[in-house]
């Protein structure tokens, strides 16, 4: 199982969105490093959702219930979507700041290149991040 990182603005699609919903088409991404991250994501990987904009924090976990297959509402068979089905909430939701404070995350995809949407989480630093949400 490899575990990842999905970013969204929750004025878009929210955490609570999925909770709600259940399960959700992750679609949208069209950057060239973020598409060749889900196209390695498989059926039973783990993915922590990140509220960009305002909020700017790791605020839930989701279960990656599709291998990458393509965005049935385009024509580009190189843009590639998941489905995503919710975990649970985090207790207390990780804010950026903190993150960047700590040296554990001076590599992580997050903090070293901020614009990428959908980024790998070594098993070390994602342990830590649930730490952190306790």
């Amino acid at each position: 199982m490899s575990l990842w990182l999905l970013k969204s603005e929750p004025g878009t699609y929210s955490f609570s969105d999925l909770l709600r919903e259940g399960t959700a088409c992750w679609d949208g991404i069209s950057a060239p490093a973020a598409l060749s991250h889900l196209r390695a994501m498989r059926k039973g990987d783990e993915a922590l959702i990140y509220h960009s904009g305002d909020e700017r924090a790791i605020v839930g976990i989701a279960r990656v219930v599709s291998d990458p297959y393509p965005d049935p509402k385009l024509l580009d068979p190189k843009r590639v979507v998941i489905d995503l089905v919710p975990v649970r909430a985090l207790s207390q939701p990780v804010p950026l700041a903190r993150i960047k404070a700590d040296t554990r995350f001076a590599d992580l995809g997050l903090v070293r290149i901020s614009r990428l949407s959908v980024m790998p989480v070594p098993r070390p630093q994602w342990d830590a991040l649930l730490e952190l949400s306790k």
